[in-house]
C-alpha cells in the first residue's frame, strides 16, 4: 500500500501551482558530502567596524544616528533605483528587457550588534513590527510601487554580508514571479469558494495536527505540506487580512510573540544561531482589489542534518523540479518538540 511518509511521491504547492518530488527513504543514506564550518557566535554589543551600529560611518559616507530602537535607511548599494529611466530593449523578437523602478531599504532591528530576532526583547520585537508597518504604509503611498517585499537573510551561509541584526525591504513597480503565481492561485480559489485559500488550508492543518508547530490566538506556524527546504515553515494569520497594515494592536503583539517563539526553536534545533531566508507575502499595492490574498510569512532554512550539513539546490532540482528527503511531517514533529527557552538562556540558567 502507498504511504506518502515512506514512498517517493509528488506533492502539490497550492499557493503556486508547482509540484515537488519527496523521497522519504533517502534520509537513510550516509552523508559524505560538503560539511559547513559553524560560524562563531560571540559578537560584541558594539562593533566599531560595523556599518549598521549606532554612530558608525557607512560605506557611502553617511553617519548612523545614535539610535536606540530600530533604524531604517535606503540601501547604499540598492538593487533597485527610483530614478531609473523608462525604456525597453528587444532583439529579433526573442530578446526582451524592460526598465524597472523601485527602492531598497535596510532595517537595523536593534542597536545591539550581538543580538538576533529570538534574543531581542518582546518590546523590541513589537517595535520592529511597527517599523515594518510604517515602511509598508510609506512605500505603498507611492503610486509607482506595486509590490513590497519585506525579508531577512540571516547568517553568512545565506549570503548575509553583515552580522548585525537587520532585514530589508525591496519595493518595485513589477510583480515578481512568486507573487504572480500566489496571486493567481489565491484569487481563483476565492472566486470559486468565497473564502481565502489559506483560511481553508490552515483549518485543514489544524484538524490534522501533524504539520502544526506552534500557534497563538492570532497566528499559527505550520510546516507546509509542500515544503522544499528541510525545516521550512510558514506563519499564517488566523484572520484573513491582505497586508501587515491591517493587523490590530493585539495581532501586532501576537505576531512579535510568534516570531520570537519560532526563531528561538530554530536556534534550539542545533544550538546555533540558525540561518534562514524569511519574508512576508502580501497583496500587491496600487493594483486594484485583491480580496483573495491572505497574509503569510515564509521561512526557508538551509540546514539539513546538523549545524554543518546544508541542503543545496543542484542537479535534478535545477534541471527538473524541487526535491526533498525529510518529510514535512517529520520536520514539524522535530520543531514542535523544541523548547521556547533559547538555548543560550538555558545554558546560563544551568551554570
Amino acid at each position: 500500500m502507498f504511504d506518502y511518509k515512506e514512498h517517493p511521491h509528488n506533492r502539490y504547492n497550492l499557493l503556486t501551482g508547482d509540484w515537488i518530488l519527496v523521497s522519504p527513504h533517502r534520509t537513510k543514506r550516509p552523508w559524505q558530502g560538503k560539511v559547513e564550518p559553524v560560524p562563531p557566535d560571540n559578537r560584541p554589543a558594539y562593533d566599531p567596524k560595523c556599518y549598521l551600529c549606532p554612530g558608525n560611518v557607512r560605506a557611502d559616507g553617511d553617519t548612523n544616528p545614535a539610535y536606540t530602537d530600530s533604524f531604517v535607511f535606503t540601501n547604499d548599494f540598492a538593487a533597485l533605483l527610483h530614478d531609473t529611466p523608462e525604456g525597453a530593449f528587444t532583439a529579433g523578437g526573442l530578446l526582451q528587457a524592460k526598465s524597472e523602478r523601485g527602492t531598497c531599504r535596510v532595517i537595523s532591528f536593534s542597536p545591539d550588534h550581538s543580538l538576533t530576532l529570538p534574543e531581542i526583547s518582546m518590546e523590541g520585537l513589537v517595535k520592529v513590527v511597527e517599523v515594518w508597518q510604517r515602511e509598508f504604509a510609506a512605500l505603498s503611498a507611492d503610486p509607482t510601487i506595486n509590490h513590497i517585499q519585506i525579508f531577512e537573510n540571516k547568517g553568512e551561509i545565506m549570503g548575509c554580508s553583515n552580522p548585525h541584526p537587520h532585514g530589508q525591504i525591496w519595493a518595485q513597480s513589477a510583480l515578481p514571479l512568486e507573487i504572480v503565481k500566489e496571486t493567481r492561485e489565491q484569487e481563483q480559489y476565492f472566486a470559486e469558494h468565497g473564502r481565502s485559500l489559506l483560511t481553508d488550508y490552515l483549518q485543514l492543518e489544524q484538524n490534522e495536527g501533524e504539520r502544526m508547530v506552534i500557534g497563538n490566538e492570532h497566528f499559527a506556524v505550520v510546516v507546509p505540506f509542500w515544503a522544499v527546504w528541510p525545516y521550512e515553515t510558514m506563519i499564517i494569520s488566523k484572520r484573513h487580512v491582505q497586508n501587515i497594515l491591517q493587523f490590530s494592536e493585539a495581532e501586532r503583539t501576537a505576531f512579535a510573540a510568534i516570531l520570537k517563539q519560532l526563531t528561538t526553536r530554530y536556534d534550539n534545533l542545533f544550538n546555533i544561531s540558525f540561518p534562514y531566508s524569511a519574508g512576508m507575502h502580501q497583496a500587491p499595492v496600487n493594483d486594484g482589489e485583491h480580496p483573495g490574498w491572505h497574509w503569510h510569512m515564509h521561512f526557508y532554512p538551509p540546514l539539513l542534518r546538523s549545524a554543518t550539513v546544508k541542503k543545496f539546490m543542484v542537479g535534478y532540482e535545477m534541471l527538473a523540479s524541487p526535491q526533498r528527503d525529510i518529510t514535512a511531517e517529520w520536520a514539524a514533529e522535530k520543531l514542535r518538540g523544541l523548547s521556547d527557552v533559547h538555548y543560550k538562556l538555558a545554558q546560563k540558567e544551568a551554570e
